[in-house]
């Protein structure tokens, strides 16, 4: 159960990035709703994160098996907890901007949205690229891979584990595609609010992204080795 509330935390945190929530927000506030392209690009990001997800599994899965000591993996996955926390202060949201100047990362996607909607192909591609490109960065995926890497399970029970990691991942923005749908514009307002807010603080996420991640690997070296209690 510590594992898997672990990995839903996780999943939450990855749930809230510019490819996961901020661009399907984009798409629901449109004045014309397109369901279809929704869903493709939605499903073209949880494709990616699927099959990026089973090969860095099975990657970690090998190396363990070639590593064996299970507390080498753990100190291991102690001291690279520390090192995302510490790192967690370098990307203060204020220094972020800063370095980023007056193109923000919003604006960026917000361009290449306008210029994809025309074709299910370029829909296609823009998921496949905010799902790439954010892939390097999300850091709690993973940390998630190693949850379930260092948690020993089979191929047969982690493979269901990553699919519902993956799922958990895009909910938000289905419900937030359910809402839209069930109450059309009259949710239009709230979904504005929440596009600028999320918009307004998409340069600084990394760090507090860094932060959880880090914790949640550190806890969990914490208890393999027994250094408390």
């Amino acid at each position: 159960m510590t594992l898997f509330a672990g990995l839903v935390v996780l999943a939450l945190i990855d749930s809230t990035s510019v490819g996961t929530l901020l661009i399907p927000l984009w798409m629901l506030i449109e004045p014309r709703l397109r369901v279809g392209r929704f869903l493709l690009y939605l499903g073209t990001v949880t494709a990616f994160y699927f099959v990026v997800g089973v090969v860095l599994t099975l990657f970690a899965g090998t190396l363990r098996e070639a590593v064996g000591d299970l507390d080498a993996l753990s100190w291991a996955e102690l001291v690279l907890g520390g090192v995302l926390f510490a790192l967690s202060f370098v990307f203060e949201p204020k220094r972020v901007r800063r370095r980023r100047g007056d193109v923000t990362l919003a604006s960026r996607w917000q361009a290449r949205l306008s210029t994809a909607e025309g074709s299910r192909s370029a829909m296609v591609g823009l998921g496949l690229t905010a799902a790439g490109i954010e892939v390097m960065s999300m850091l709690p995926y993973l940390a998630a891979v190693g949850l379930i890497t260092a948690a020993g399970l089979s191929v047969v029970s982690w493979l269901p584990v990553l699919a519902g990691y993956v799922l958990v991942m895009v909910l938000p923005a289905l419900v937030l595609l359910g809402v839209r749908t069930a109450l059309g514009t009259r949710v239009e307002e709230p979904l504005q609010v929440l596009s600028a807010w999320l918009s307004r603080h998409a340069e600084g996420v990394l760090g507090w992204v860094l932060a959880i991640a880090g914790f949640l690997l550190v806890r969990d070296a914490v208890v393999k080795l027994e250094l408390i209690g």
